[in-house]
């Protein structure tokens, strides 16, 4: 009798125990939160399957009660797509974003929250950069780091093997051309097909040297135009390459992905990229593998464009706080969704994040505790680029994409040679004077 007592007590226990269970399910089910959020995101990226990993799972472990609808796009479809949400008045709940830029229209017209009230206590351990009010004149996101968009990423190895030196002057480079031509070697590797890549990883810079952020200060307060003669020397200058043979017109036929394995298999000692691609020539955790190997790494320098004739700013690279995420301005205060949303870009500039962005070449670093471990070359060597260099504006980040947009296009016309500087100077001088009126009305 005793027995079965314990037994009818032992299952009204389980069963109350499994009715519990079912309840707080129920309860857990109804209380998630759904998020969507509109991600840049390099599939084919080295560390893609580990950032899915560490972060985002990741972040769905320790947030149970929030569910993540992530929509990830690259290079022009993600801002095909976001063009398409601010049309339709259907913003995601979260959404990565630049400073400036492409993603102006986010900021002017105050479609993402002011994170400032957000982030006040984490105002110590962020860099003073990050916390700098963006285009619209407020905290619109988070960056996650300062990125250089100019870098001229340099095979000494490759170098030595043809006899050659590190240029340190324009007239030593060209000086190269005809030895790296006869070993059938292109002089310098751009993936420039996407329209975006010589403005913002090679022309801001030449801009910024030859002219100064002086002159772009100048051009927003309407005091000096695009057809003046430092904005002209500029695209000269741009021009000069083409015609001095350093720079190929195939860099425009050449995709922006495909450029990574023709440097990595040697296909010249230089290529000009941002600081970002050093991304691409890590290793690989699920293959083990890596385009250009750790101890190959060595021989590969993160260098800047060599000295440009009658540039006033030496040594120099164009340079902008990096891509973080903005809150969609409609969630209502307060509010639950508000939170969760907040939970999320607050995950994304944690010490765990930042610390998994420095070792896979990511965009890095917005806090000042990031420790520097045991990291491949190209790593340790992205970390020390900025140390003591000067840097100059993004042209993308300085003006809004109504005016950059035709110089995008001009640069490449002037590769192809389908039109001269004075034409793509004028070309965006009148589309600046357009955006112009606008603002005065």
């Amino acid at each position: 009798m005793v027995i079965t007592n314990q037994r009818t007590f032992l299952f009204v226990t389980l069963a109350a125990l499994l009715l519990a269970l079912g309840t707080a399910q129920i309860a857990t089910a109804q209380e998630q939160i759904t998020l969507t959020v509109l991600e840049y995101f390099d599939a084919t990226s080295p560390s893609a399957a580990r950032e899915i990993e560490e972060v985002w799972n990741e972040f769905a472990r320790r947030n149970p009660d929030i569910r993540v609808e992530r929509e990830d796009l690259y290079l022009e479809p993600f801002h095909q797509k976001l063009a398409a949400y601010v049309a339709s008045g259907q913003l995601p709940d979260v959404i990565r974003m630049w400073p400036g830029g492409r993603t102006s229209h986010l900021h002017h017209q105050r479609l993402v929250k002011d994170l400032a009230p957000f982030v006040e206590p984490y105002r110590d351990v962020l860099f003073e950069a990050a916390l700098q009010p963006q285009a619209g004149g407020y905290l619109a996101m988070i960056p996650e780091g300062i990125t250089a968009t100019h870098v001229l990423y340099t095979n000494t190895k490759l170098l030595a093997q043809l006899g050659l030196e590190i240029p340190k002057t324009y007239d030593d480079l060209k000086a190269m051309v005809p030895k790296l031509r006869a070993a059938g070697l292109e002089p310098v590797l751009m993936g420039a097909q996407d329209d975006w890549v010589i403005q913002s990883t090679f022309f801001s810079m030449i801009l910024g040297r030859l002219a100064g952020d002086a002159f772009t200060d100048a051009i927003l307060a309407g005091q000096a135009k695009f057809t003046d003669e430092p904005f002209l020397k500029s695209l000269r200058f741009f021009k000069q390459l083409f015609d001095d043979g350093v720079l190929s017109p195939t860099i425009v036929q050449t995709g922006y992905g495909e450029v990574n394995a023709l440097f990595a298999a040697g296909q010249s000692p230089f290529m000009i990229d941002g600081i970002w691609k050093v991304g691409n020539f890590l290793t690989d955790p699920t293959t083990g593998e890596a385009l250009i190997p750790p101890a190959e790494q060595e021989y590969i320098e993160l260098l800047v464009f060599p000295e440009i004739p009658g540039e006033l700013v030496s040594n120099s690279t164009a340079a902008v706080v990096s891509t973080g995420f903005g809150i969609n301005a409609a969630i209502p205060p307060g509010s639950a969704k508000e939170r969760a949303a907040w939970r999320l870009i607050e995950w994304m500039i944690s010490k765990e994040v930042q610390q998994f962005r420095l070792e896979t070449g990511s965009n890095c670093c917005a806090r000042k505790d990031i420790e520097v471990g045991d990291v491949e070359p190209l790593v340790r060597k992205r970390l020390a680029f900025l140390e003591g260099r000067p840097t100059t504006y993004v042209i993308d980040n300085a003006f809004v994409a109504d005016v950059y947009g035709p110089l995008n296009v001009g640069l490449q016309e002037i590769a192809l040679g389908l039109a001269t500087p004075e034409q793509v100077a004028n070309r965006v001088q009148q589309a600046f004077d357009a955006w112009y009126r606008t603002q005065q009305q």
